[in-house]
């Protein structure tokens, strides 16, 4: 029989393909342990603080509003959620269909984009519910920005040419962002955020209050017509970098704009530019003011963090505010996906160092029951004496009960060495969840996400339960079924993968067939994959990519080749005592995996259901 070994969840200890003559197949399991080191190594480079995204500044607002004008006006309000509690997303019925638009008053992403149909989240938030109550029947008529100020009035109206009932307003400042609904006399019916007397003695912000707008922006506003000679003393007065000195000269300019016009002299102060520097800076300054005034923008994505939205031949781009939208919400997801891997593998390396140092205080206990024997024969040895005396007698007493309660605690001690054994392959299982998650780059972001929230969910119930067994369970019975990832075979039978060890748990045991096979890699912690061979025929490719996909989703994964048991579910066994997921079979047949192909297939989206 060959059995999972408790220390590595989802690992066989003793699978040799055909062979039933206990022989462990040694080298996978060395290859598999060095493999779980580099694994973790990478894993940890690639979990790094992801760079601030780019503050949307007055130009990408120019631009988003030109093409949301376009594309929304007129528009008649009908759906308003929040998916986050700073952000806002609004449904806008169009005579060419359904437009949502995306506001938010996030610190450190505020921004104004158009999205794609969103998931249905958040309806039913109080903001929602007011926006829900006050735009009813109400149309988009106009979407007014004045000047160089980063703030957007949607004014709504019974239709258009008709007196303004209702206004939102979206105040894009940084931390300070916000966002407000004004009714007919602008008295603030709602907002993102209330900011007390404490908090802002130049401008306190309350339900009931009324609106007034954000103090006036400091420096001069950008003019076309203004000289090259004017503009270089303007910039030249006090003796700053040139970052600093077009950032409190004018209006309207942001970090991310002062880098894409000046290039490498951002820092240089200015009295050390030349004239060929000061020229090439004016052509620059020049076009991105005739791109501003003619409203003609195009997006170029510079890297992972940074876009652009004027340039030397500027096109009309009516799918800018949309692309926008994407370009943040991939940018959120990654942020949302690096701090939540960060936080769950950082739990589990604080339960891994509890475990271990418990572990080994109790093996620490169990080596010093070695000497049990030893104790009873002193104790013999001073009963075998011609004449023992009283304390001898009272010495060989406390040499027998104490040798008899090292032998009594050694089955405690084994059970409790079993039960940390058991905790550390839990961690080291949820490890190589997260590590799959993490790099699954062919999976939508959001559904990984809620994979690693379902992750942290499990490991806290697992290693740290409170409420006792029952509780535990209504909890599991509360959030419904495990949802294992679903794939199609090229042969078209569904493949379940486990992510996690109650949906490894949920298709091999709970959900799993008469006919269905099951596959694990050899000797080292990973997923469980199930092919659903009951509905059909499997042929030699379904075996062949379900084999390369339990290899990929393991720790084994870093290999060109990985032995792969293959077995009947039916001749799996839930192990008494253990974590969910845990199990064993008899016999089985050993195929090769090669995780790179199962990759490539996943990347390809051929697989997916």
């Amino acid at each position: 029989m060959a059995i999972q070994h408790p220390c590595h969840e989802g690992s066989l200890a003793d699978t040799t393909g055909a062979r039933d003559d206990g022989e462990t197949a040694f080298a996978a399991g060395h290859r598999c342990l060095s493999l779980a080191q580099q694994s973790r190594k990478a894993h940890e480079h690639r979990v790094t603080t992801t760079a601030t995204l780019q503050l949307m500044d007055l130009t990408t607002l120019r631009a988003v509003l030109k093409n949301l004008r376009q594309s929304a006006l007129p528009s008649r309000f009908e759906k308003a959620q929040q998916p986050d509690p700073q952000t806002l997303q609004m449904g806008l019925r169009t005579l060419r269909g359904m437009v949502w638009v995306e506001l938010s008053w996030q610190a450190d992403a505020p921004r104004l984009v158009q999205v794609k149909p969103p998931e249905r989240q958040g309806a039913g938030s109080t903001l929602a519910q007011q926006l829900q109550h006050s735009l009813r029947q109400l149309a988009l008529v106009e979407l007014h920005q004045a000047g160089f100020e980063r703030v957007v009035e949607f004014r709504f109206a019974a239709r258009p040419g008709e007196v303004i009932q209702r206004t939102l307003v979206l105040e894009l400042m940084g931390r300070h962002s916000n966002m407000l609904l004004l009714d007919a006399q602008r008295q603030i019916i709602a907002l993102g955020r209330q900011v007390r007397d404490h908090q802002s003695r130049v401008r306190p912000i309350g339900t009931g209050d009324f609106y007034t707008p954000p103090p006036s922006l400091q420096g001069q506003p950008p003019e076309q017509h203004e000289s090259y000679q004017r503009w270089r003393e303007r910039l030249t007065l006090l003796p700053l970098s040139l970052k600093k000195a077009l950032q409190q000269t004018y209006q309207g300019i942001s970090p991310p704009l002062v880098r894409q016009l000046a290039g490498s002299n951002l820092h240089r102060p200015v009295q050390e530019l030349d004239r060929t520097t000061w020229e090439t800076l004016h052509q620059r300054w020049m076009l991105w003011l005739d791109c501003l005034n003619r409203e003609c923008f195009s997006l170029q994505f510079l890297n992972q963090t940074e876009y652009q939205v004027w340039g030397d031949s500027p096109s009309d781009n009516n799918q800018l505010a949309l692309q926008l939208g994407d370009w943040y919400q991939k940018g959120l997801n990654q942020r949302a996906l690096d701090r939540l891997t960060g936080e769950v593998r950082q739990r589990l390396s604080r339960w891994r160092e509890k475990e271990t140092q418990y572990l080994n205080e109790q093996e620490m206990r169990l080596s010093s029951t070695s000497n049990c024997n030893e104790l009873q024969r002193e104790a013999d040895a001073l009963l075998c004496l011609p004449n023992p005396d009283r304390e001898q007698i009272d010495r060989a007493q406390k040499l027998y009960q104490k040798a008899r309660k090292m032998r009594r605690s050694v089955a405690v001690l084994k059970e409790r060495i079993e039960h940390h054994k058991q905790r550390l392959s839990l961690i080291e299982g949820s490890e190589t969840f997260i590590d799959d998650l993490y790099g699954a780059g062919w999976e939508n972001a959001s559904a990984r996400i809620k994979a690693l929230q379902d992750l942290r969910s499990e490991c806290g119930d697992l290693l740290s339960p409170s409420g006792g067994r029952r509780k535990r369970k209504r909890r599991e019975a509360s959030t419904g079924h495990p949802q294992p990832l679903e794939l199609i075979s090229p042969g078209g039978l569904r493949l379940q993968v486990g992510r996690n060890h109650r949906q490894n748990d949920w298709i091999s045991l709970r959900q799993a067939c008469s006919g269905d096979l099951w596959f694990h890699a050899q000797e080292c912690p990973g997923s469980h994959v199930v092919l659903k061979a009951s509905s059909g025929l499997a042929e030699d490719a379904d075996l062949q990519i379900a084999a390369d996909l339990a290899a990929h989703f393991s720790r084994a994964k870093g290999n060109i080749r990985v032995p792969v048991v293959m077995v009947p579910t039916d001749q799996l066994q839930r192990i008494a005592g253990t974590g969910p997921g845990t199990v064993r079979h008899r016999g089985g047949e050993i195929r090769w995996g090669e995780p790179d192909r199962a990759e490539a297939q996943l990347a390809s989206g051929r697989l997916l259901a």
